[in-house]
């Protein structure tokens, strides 16, 4: 039941993100990432810094992170996740809903932005940030609709087969949802999600690979 109960919070936490706050940070793990944390004054939501590097390219995480459209088949507790609008090259809009197995499920509408990017021949550095539009459509009567969701990546080329990454979030998961539970889920769900993008990456260096 822990194990299950501190992943429960993985994609309550994971697609909320930060802002700049005068809180010390307290550091709750360093291995195998770095993942450090503090609150948000005034909210529920807490200001989580993770990095660390991954065994992928940083041009294949850019890719993996880029199409939301598949994040139903490879991140936790996604159950739904498509592309509403583009707004222009490197923009868009994108809804998910996250099917969690202890609290009521959750939803949220991002705005996307790709601040920069990797070269096809891979250089440069991809640099994400998103905020909520919680408003752009009406909530679901089973579903909690997040409000706060703002966030970034950072991932700089550490090599031809590595790259380190950057994840700032802050999170108020929105409805009910024990205090002990998100403490639970501050490590797991950092990990996790660093997992997931890695793993997703290099399915996608070993599918170009084989002509896929």
């Amino acid at each position: 039941m822990k194990t299950q109960s501190s992943r429960v919070v993985l994609w309550a936490l994971v697609l909320v993100a930060p802002g700049a706050w005068a809180q010390e940070w307290e550091t709750v793990t360093e291995t195998p990432y770095v993942v450090k944390v503090r609150p948000r004054p005034g909210t529920q939501a807490r200001e989580v810094w993770a990095e660390g590097q991954l065994d992928a390219s940083a041009a294949d995480v850019q890719a993996a992170l880029e199409n939301v459209d598949t994040y139903r088949f490879w991140m936790p507790y996604v159950k739904e996740a498509r592309t509403v609008k583009t707004v222009a090259e490197g923009e868009h809009v994108s809804y998910t809903r996250l099917d969690l197995p202890v609290v009521t499920a959750r939803d949220f509408i991002i705005h996307v932005v790709r601040e920069s990017g990797v070269a096809p021949d891979g250089t440069g550095v991809f640099a994400q940030r998103w905020w909520a539009e919680p408003d752009l459509f009406p909530s679901r009567r089973d579903t909690v609709r997040v409000r706060l969701n703002e966030g970034t990546w950072h991932v700089e080329p550490r090599g031809e087969h590595a790259s380190y990454a950057v994840y700032r979030f802050s999170v108020d998961p929105a409805g009910s949802i024990p205090t002990f539970l998100v403490n639970m889920g501050q490590k797991s769900a950092v990990r996790d999600t660093l997992r997931a993008v890695e793993k997703r990456a290099q399915q996608l260096a070993a599918e170009r690979q084989s002509g896929k």
